[in-house]
């Protein structure tokens, strides 16, 4: 049997707590304007329109453009992935916990901000190659530890196989599957956000392969 993981899921670090009221008014019109024009054609003054604030006002907070950004993205991505940690392992429950943790991963992912995030930052990666790091790390990375974690504890309780891989690589195998077509069909076609019903089955079939794959129990839901 592997060892549980070595990585560690912190609290997401949002850095709004200390922050006062004309704070989180620029960092509201920050998130509105990357958002809607990317890293590159966004500018301070638009973020200091957006938010009915001097330039002194946003360069008090925040020394330049990057250091908005990265707010953004840490903020965006905390709030994110708080829904994903509120969801616990039960012992016994590995199937309903796998669900509830694909569909709020699957719902973040698909999301008008999820969405235009992470085209923001695969779009700015070749020239900011660092912002798009602060993504990865702040967004996906988390969510991965997350995952990690609960599957840790699936392992400890004899729900997963994990002779063949480890937890973090089958936490990695998981959130693909989740992902999978979903995110890219939704990131390249401005269609309205799919249906509730059209996540369920993306998660079920997302599961289901998984437990066929790594349950040490016969899965009553295959059908195969």
């Amino acid at each position: 049997m592997n060892s549980p993981s070595t990585i560690s899921p912190s609290a997401p670090e949002t850095g709004q707590d200390n922050l006062n009221e004309k704070a989180r008014l620029v960092l509201k019109a920050a998130t509105s304007v990357f958002l809607a024009h990317g890293f590159s054609a966004a500018t301070t003054d638009m973020i200091q329109r957006e938010a009915g604030v001097s330039k002194s006002t946003v360069y008090a907070h925040y020394a330049n453009k990057e250091a908005l950004f990265v707010a953004v993205i840490k903020t965006e991505c905390a709030t994110f992935a708080r829904t994903v940690q509120n969801i616990r392992f039960q012992s016994g429950g590995l199937r309903k916990t796998l669900t509830a943790l694909g569909r709020a991963y699957l719902e973040i992912l698909l999301s008008p901000t999820g969405l235009a995030l992470y085209r923001v930052a695969i779009a700015e990666a070749p020239k900011f190659p660092q912002l798009a790091q602060t993504f990865y790390l702040a967004g996906p990375r988390v969510i991965a530890a997350i995952l990690t974690e609960q599957l840790a504890h699936a392992e400890q309780a004899g729900e997963i196989d994990t002779t063949t891989v480890g937890v973090e690589t089958m936490a990695s195998l998981f959130s693909n599957l989740v992902r999978g077509e979903a995110q890219l069909q939704y990131l390249t076609h401005p269609d309205p956000s799919p249906s509730a019903a059209q996540i369920d089955h993306w998660v079920e079939v997302a599961v289901t392969t998984f437990l066929c794959a790594f349950g040490r129990t016969p899965d009553p839901s295959f059908k195969g």
